[in-house]
């Protein structure tokens, strides 16, 4: 005869978010300053036949959505902290938004390739001081960004609770080291115009729009397949579910999984489902099991189910 039980922690407001006002702020900050700097690439680029301009400014554009799409998670998880609906806290929105803005990164990096490449078969006169004084302001308001958001992670980093470099705003690190690459392509955009006005190669304008393409086409696809992994679960093989293993292996008390569910439902943050069987003379609590496995601070909601066999 098998008895079955189950114990479960569950910290609803924990796993919602701690919240980062200071980056919240700055990000917001951030989302302004790069949206009016993309849209006066862009236009410039347009107006003086610049793909390098145009390049910047439509991967400037990735971490724009990127940055909003931050700014959307920390407004939702205030907006609907106490609403009951969402078991797990708001933070998937982040990642849903994460997802669509990468297929859309996707087309837009497509865009960019076309016309790169058109650009390089039939060429146009450029207006290289215009473009390169546009291109200059870009790279400037990349710095400042990376400097707004550097100061949020940081602050983050200050009044962090866990412990482990997973523990950390990992969606506030991401845009930060996304203005980073922003601002290398600002220099290649830079670098491509002085090309073409002081040593006549006008190629090097529409080769960096094709570099900058491959760049946006291989953040989308990075970001495609991150989101990806979290939207379907795919978390078997984290970190923590080796510590688990090792949490149940090391236990006084015998047992063996006999079926283990880790899905990740915040920033570092897991759940977990664990059946154990254990021998049938045994008496023993699911509430034993959960706190061994328990010591792990990134487990924020365990279900354990203990059930009895009959000793091989």
């Amino acid at each position: 005869m098998q008895s079955s039980a189950s114990a479960d922690r569950w910290c609803h407001s924990h796993i919602l978010n701690e919240g980062n006002p200071l980056a919240e702020r700055n990000t917001r900050w951030a989302i302004l300053l790069t949206a009016v700097t993309m849209v006066a690439e862009i236009v410039g680029g347009w107006i003086y036949n610049s793909m390098a301009l145009l390049a910047d400014g439509w991967h400037m554009s990735s971490h724009a959505l990127a940055l909003g799409v931050a700014a959307l998670a920390y407004s939702a998880a205030r907006r609907f902290a106490n609403d009951g609906r969402f078991a797990f806290g708001t933070w998937k929105i982040e990642i849903l938004g994460g997802y669509t803005n990468a297929i859309l990164l996707i087309g837009v990096a497509g865009f960019m390739l076309f016309h790169s490449i058109e650009r390089l078969i039939d060429p146009m006169p450029i207006r290289y001081d215009q473009a390169i004084a546009i291109a200059i302001i870009g790279l400037v308001v990349n710095l400042v960004c990376a400097w707004l958001l550097h100061d949020g992670h940081a602050h983050n980093h200050g009044h962090e609770h866990h412990h482990g470099p997973h523990e950390h705003d990992l969606n506030l690190r991401s845009a930060y080291l996304h203005v980073l690459a922003d601002a290398a392509t600002s220099v290649f955009a830079i670098l491509a115009l002085f090309g073409g006005k002081f040593f006549a190669a006008n190629w090097l304008d529409p080769l960096m729009g094709v570099v900058g393409s491959a760049l946006v086409a291989i953040w989308a696809v990075g970001l495609l397949r991150d989101t990806g992994r979290v939207l379907l679960d795919a978390e078997m093989d984290a970190p923590v579910v080796a510590e688990i293993h090792e949490a149940i292996a090391t236990s006084p008390i015998r047992a063996e999984i006999t079926d283990l569910h880790v899905w990740r439902v915040g920033k570092g943050q897991y759940a977990s489902i664990v059946s154990l069987a254990v021998d049938k003379d045994i008496d023993v609590e699911p509430e034993y099991f959960r706190r061994q496995i328990g010591i792990h601070e990134e487990l924020v909601h365990i279900t354990v189910e203990v059930n009895q066999r009959e000793r091989p």
